[in-house]
């Protein structure tokens, strides 16, 4: 027997959303004691769809992993493709991988090269973005989806209207970003709705190598802190 469907008043809304405010303080709370004693970390993104055989699971593996030997810890969205590669290579170098995993409908489950006592658990989207952007001491962002551009974008919106301290973001791979970048250029730029100096906010480069020259270049001279 089908049952009836329960349609919420909207008293009952704002209820529920009063007592959903404690869930999202616990999870600020848990996440910021939890984050701020891991130590400096930079922090990869790209598609969870990206499968181990394929060249930018490899190159993110590469990526973490020499971003771990020189001297960060990496951390992930927690779950499969490019993120797994990144706890991966973190792992093979023996540094710190952290992974804030989320439910999700699909995509979604732990991979396991998240260090056992830092992998944190998420509701809400807004609460784990809060915590990339606080710890990350920089943003490589690899192929990526809806939800690698949203990463992407937040972060250079949050710089370039000095919510956040300026730090590196990485785009890896010309082939995959470049179209998106000419057309920054091409159209965002040339409609005024950008300044030239918000491309300055964004590297394109194709190795390991090159984010961690990147990264160390940027912090020669400068402390490693959280960035609000």
């Amino acid at each position: 027997m089908r049952k009836e469907q329960h349609h919420k008043g909207w008293n009952e809304i704002k209820t529920n959303d009063s007592w959903a405010l404690f869930k999202i303080m616990g999870e600020f709370v848990n996440g910021f004691e939890r984050m701020s004693q891991i130590g400096p970390c930079v922090s990869i993104f790209g598609s969870a769809r990206t499968k181990e055989h394929e060249k930018y699971y490899k190159l993110a593996t590469s990526v973490a992993k020499s971003i771990a030997e020189a001297g960060y810890g990496v951390i992930t969205g927690g779950g499969p493709g490019i993120m797994e590669a990144g706890n991966r290579g973190a792992n093979l170098a023996g540094g710190t991988s952290v992974g804030l995993n989320i439910d999700l409908p699909f995509e979604q489950h732990d991979n396991p090269y998240i260090d056992s006592d830092k992998s944190l658990d998420f509701d809400y989207f807004f609460v784990r973005k809060v915590m990339f952007v606080k710890y990350s001491q920089g943003f490589v962002v690899m192929p990526g989806g809806f939800g690698t551009l949203d990463e992407l974008f937040e972060a250079i919106t949050l710089i370039q209207t000095n919510k956040i301290e300026k730090f590196p973001i990485i785009l890896v791979g010309t082939a995959y970003w470049k179209g998106l970048l000419d057309w920054i250029k091409n159209t965002m730029l040339e409609a005024g709705t950008i300044s030239p100096e918000d491309l300055d906010l964004i590297h394109l480069v194709d190795t390991e190598e090159e984010v961690v020259e990147i990264i160390d270049a940027f912090y020669k001279g400068r402390l490693l802190s959280p960035n609000f």
